[in-house]
Order: structure tokens, then sequence, then C-alpha cells
């Protein structure tokens, strides 16, 4: 596939490609429901952004409002240093948008609604690698409303890229994708990063935000809750720990003493030993070193780190469809 890059490079130091402060945003007049409280966000240029939430925690909402769809009832959003109402005409030539439904007419062919958008832009990818890039190419003549679930999704992502962005939206956009698809989207959104282009995705995947995203938000409640790399959201002050398995009442005051200050060593279970703290190769080396001066052979050895899951399971306290 072609670059979609509009040509600028990621460069350190530039500004945000958004930023969010403060932001609210009410539902309904009699009793009105607060969708956004507060939120505050921050998306660096040129990487990938997941936004992370329970079903209501005001994903959707925010990245709608970011969009230029919704009008905010406090705070401030600036998109590539623009407000996204009032600049309006400025900014909706340099951002792309994948909504989760909708934004397509119903009986227009895949194919002509492809360059149609196309032909709105000043300087668009080639539509017919687009086609074959994102497997249109069987479906081109057939109407919207005739196209699979999966093959909506691939036509909304390829609407939204079309006009090389410097900034895409992208809101579930593997959701209902078989797994070569959905690959094949992974695959183009690394591309996008590759170019410089800044992506913000919504996702109930985790292993989606942990493949591709450069940052992690975890909104819930309308905020922001967690922001970080997916290595440090995953590190987030939590403990990870190696397991290993051998004779019962092993003496691990000298394991112990072999080990930084921080670490921790138990027997929770005859035979079972646990030892806590930064584990990395260093600690693996002393406890593989500290069996074979003390005759021990462990049956088992492994460890044990937090998933972006787990993180946000502890953060939320809700299953991920909840």
């Amino acid at each position: 596939m072609p670059s979609t890059s509009p040509g600028s490079p990621r460069t350190p130091g530039r500004a945000p490609a958004v930023e969010v402060a403060g932001l609210v945003k009410r539902y309904g007049s009699r009793s009105p429901k607060t969708a956004v409280d507060g939120l505050d966000l921050t998306v660096a240029r040129g990487g990938v952004t997941a936004l992370l939430g329970p079903n209501g925690a005001g994903k959707t909402t925010t990245v709608e409002i970011c969009e230029g769809y919704r009008r905010p009832d406090a705070g401030t959003v600036r998109v590539l240093g623009l407000d996204p109402v009032a600049d309006a005409a400025r900014l909706r030539p340099r951002i792309g948008v994948m909504l989760q439904s909708g934004g397509v007419y119903s009986g227009a062919r895949a194919e002509e609604m492809l360059r149609h958008t196309a032909s709105l832009h000043a300087d668009p990818v080639d539509v017919g690698l687009l086609i074959d890039r994102l497997g249109l190419g069987s479906c081109g003549r057939t109407t919207y409303r005739r196209l699979s679930g999966g093959q909506q999704q691939r036509l909304a992502l390829a609407m939204a890229v079309v006009g090389r962005p410097e900034l895409v939206f992208l809101d579930e956009p593997t959701a209902g994708l078989d797994p070569q698809a959905r690959h094949a989207t992974w695959d183009l959104v690394r591309e996008l990063r590759t170019d410089g282009v800044s992506v913000v995705l919504t996702t109930h995947f985790m292993d989606e935000a942990e493949q591709l995203a450069d940052d992690v938000a975890i909104i819930d409640g309308g905020r922001v809750i967690a922001q970080g790399t997916p290595e440090e959201l995953c590190r987030g002050g939590a403990e990870n720990t190696l397991r290993f398995t051998g004779r019962p009442g092993l003496d691990l005051a000298s394991l112990r003493k072999a080990l930084p200050e921080d670490s921790t060593t138990a027997e929770p279970a005859p035979g079972s030993y646990r030892v806590t703290g930064t584990v990395d190769p260093q600690m693996l080396a002393t406890v593989a070193s500290w069996c074979a001066q003390n005759g021990v052979l462990p049956d088992t050895i492994a460890v044990e780190r937090h998933t972006l899951e787990d993180v946000f399971l502890d953060l939320t306290g809700k299953e991920l469809r909840g």
C-alpha cells in the first residue's frame, strides 16, 4: 500500500495531536446524565493512543467531541491545535474518522463511496490499491446495505485513511472482523504510525491495545483514571512475580540474601515458592544459580506479569463488556 502520510514526520517536542482539559458533557435537561466528567487527555503526535473503558465510560462521547460532532458543555478541546467546532472547516481536511456505524449512504456501492470520499481530498491515496490492500475488491459493486459487517468495517476504515490525514480516529476498528481481516487492519494501523500519522482508537480488545498502542488511556466514570505506555501500566506499582516448584521446606533465607533488598520470598504451599520484586533476567539468573548451589532441580519455573486486562479489571472493577 502507498504511504498515507501527509508528509509530516514525527518530531520530538511537537505540540500534542489532541489536548483535552476539564471536558464535561451531559445529556438530557430534566435529569441530566453526565457522560464525561472533567476528563483530561493528551494524545502525542505520530503514535497510536488506545482508549479503553467499560461500556458507558465516556470513550465514544469524548471522541465525537474531538471530531467536532458534539459540543462540550465545559472544558477545552484542541485537535491539531484547533477547536473542533469553531475551526471545523480548517480541521476536517486534516483528520480521518471511522465511526462505529453510519456515515455511508446505504444505497451507495462500496467502491463508488470510497472514490467519492477520495475526490473530496487534494492528494488521496490510490483507491484501487487501497481496495486491494483491505480486501474490498470482491464487493466493490455491492451496495453498503448488502455488505457484511466486516466489509462495512473495512470500507469505513478505507474512507478514514484515503485522504492522507494527519490524525485518524478509529472507533472499534476491528469489531466483527475475522482474524485475517483483523490482522490486516493492525498492519495498516502500524503503517500509519510509521508514516507519522497520529492514531486514536477505541477498542474492547486488550490484545489489540497491547499490540498497537504506544500509549493507553483507561477511562471510567467519564474520566481518565490511568494513562501510560502498556509497559508502564502493567508495572503500575504491582510487583512482578517469579514462581518455582521443588521439594518442600527449602531454606529461603539464603535466597533472600542473594536477591535485591526490595525482593520477598515465600512458600505459600508446600513445595510451591514465590519470589516478588523487580523480575528481570538478573533475578531469574540469581534464582536459577541458588537452586543449582542448593541441589534444587525446579519442576517448573515461571515469570508472571500483569497483563493490560489485569490492570483494566483492577482499576475499573468491571468485566470488559460489563
